[in-house]
């Protein structure tokens, strides 16, 4: 009787118990592109938990507990599928008050008079810098006394948004600022090899959930280009 009623009670707490689903990335794609979609993805998979959890490390496999993980980088990952949302594209931004005196269309060397906003150095270099974005328009830059380094991407976000000089904006994360009208485009747009990639564990089987929430984050993707093409 004894052991009857410990299974009893373990079912009940097993019943009760939510399944969860645990998506990590970093705090700007976190922030910017998958918060305002979480309700979308929570009704995909009714009755289960969806948990967001951040880094700003690259991604480690071996670390990661997590069923999907959204990362940036070159889609290397050993014993990883890992397959692109977003290609890196990067364009110059600023707010309304710059972009009334820098006027539109500046040229890029025109931005060298204004205070660059950026990200701090890494090693191996992670993502595209103000550096990779004037080599590629032929300009020599430059040391700027008056630039800014913050160690995260919101704040680079909220200080363009401010007036306090201009970020780099990487897409789509900026796509809901340009649409308000808080940021602007100051710049052309830069694209390299890296981007935005879904990943999930090779060789282990994927719940049905899982399977669910990576389709619907692919098509979310596809519609995203679809959309910008026809813009363009």
């Amino acid at each position: 009787r004894s052991c009857l009623n410990d299974i009893s009670e373990q079912l009940e707490r097993t019943r009760y118990q939510r399944s969860t689903l645990r998506i990590d990335t970093d705090m700007g794609f976190a922030s910017y592109w998958l918060l305002p979609r979480l309700n979308d993805i929570q009704a995909l998979i009714p009755g289960v938990e969806v948990q967001i959890s951040t880094s700003p490390n690259d991604y480690n496999f071996r670390d990661n507990n997590a069923h999907l993980a959204i990362y940036f980088g070159n889609g290397n990952w050993p014993g990883t599928q890992a397959q692109r949302l977003f290609p890196e594209d990067v364009v110059p931004v600023c707010n309304q008050n710059l972009i009334d005196e820098i006027g539109a269309n500046p040229s890029p060397d025109k931005l060298l008079g204004y205070p660059l906003i950026k990200l701090p150095e890494t090693h191996p270099q992670r993502w595209l810098t103000w550096e990779d974005w004037f080599r590629q328009h032929q300009v020599i830059s430059q040391q700027h006394t008056a630039s800014r380094t913050f160690n995260a991407y919101s704040l680079v976000i909220q200080a363009a948004i401010e007036g306090q000089g201009i970020a780099l904006g990487w897409r789509p994360l900026i796509d809901s600022f340009l649409a308000s009208k808080q940021l602007f485009r100051c710049g052309p747009e830069m694209r390299t090899e890296r981007g935005y990639y879904l990943i999930s564990a090779s060789g282990k089987p994927s719940s049905a959930q899982q399977e669910k929430v990576k389709a619907w984050l692919l098509d979310e993707a596809w519609n995203f280009h679809l959309k910008k093409n026809t813009l363009q």
